[in-house]
């Protein structure tokens, strides 16, 4: 769209506003009413204007109260490093002195899932083939940081002790070691981060508003065959966290 829509330049006037303090954090707007005749526009610029920024973090609406200057959140920081770790294990093993890493988390699986078109094709699987879906909520200092659903395939794992991730003998332990137990060496993470909005069911898990903007992670773990043994889609708040990606130098 092009920038001189005339809600994104009445969303701009308000962020100035806003930013030199006219309204405080946690001070409410003035009604929609005042606001366009202040800016000269209509009631309907003045609410895309107001949903920009509810969208860009800087405002928040409250159901029947108005709108307000929202509070800023402090971001913190998740490093993404193939030297620290090959692959990002279970946050409990970690000793949680990096800020931003979760230090707690929840997870729910299932078993004989068909594996939708989409999660197929990234696995090297035929759709509708058997998987062990599993769905994660990280929280970090107990907010809400990051979700995750992961899926592997049970032609993998059927039958052996680790076919539940955080269950069994190797529960918690990483899908590196989980593999590794059963012969299966991983060799290759590859990572896919996208800019995306926050459907409704992200924001209430998240605790975040609908089209708050979040980090999509696509993530597929490989063995030394070059076959896929596991796919994730993380989702990261851009108000809760700043992802930082760290890489090595290989020496000659």
């Amino acid at each position: 769209m092009p920038r001189d829509a005339p809600y994104l330049a009445v969303a701009d006037i308000l962020r100035a506003r806003i930013l030199v303090g006219e309204w405080g954090v946690g001070e409410r707007l003035p009604s929609r009413a005042r606001m366009a005749v202040d800016c000269g526009v209509g009631r309907n610029v003045v609410q895309r204007a107001v949903g920009r920024l509810i969208i860009d973090g800087l405002l928040e609406g409250r159901t029947g109260s108005g709108t307000y200057v929202r509070t800023p959140h402090e971001r913190l920081r998740l490093v993404r490093s193939r030297h620290r770790e090959r692959v990002e294990g279970s946050p409990r093993r970690h000793d949680g002195k990096e800020r931003g890493r979760a230090d707690s988390w929840d997870a729910h699986s299932q078993v004989r899932v068909p594996a939708p078109e989409a999660i197929a094709e990234r696995l090297a699987i035929d759709p509708g083939s058997l998987c062990v879906q599993t769905h994660y909520e990280f929280l970090a200092d107990g907010q809400p940081v990051q979700l995750s659903e992961s899926w592997e395939p049970m032609a993998i794992t059927d039958g052996t002790p680790i076919v539940l991730p955080e269950m069994g003998p190797l529960a918690e332990r990483g899908v590196v070691e989980r593999m590794c137990s059963i012969g299966v060496v991983i060799s290759t993470v590859v990572e896919v981060p996208r800019p995306a909005r926050a459907t409704q069911t992200h924001a209430n898990l998240l605790g975040i508003s609908a089209g708050d903007l979040v980090l999509h992670i696509e993530r597929t773990i490989f063995d030394t065959d070059g076959r896929p043994v596991e796919t994730a889609d993380m989702v990261i708040p851009d108000v809760r966290r700043e992802v930082v990606y760290e890489f090595g130098v290989d020496r000659t």
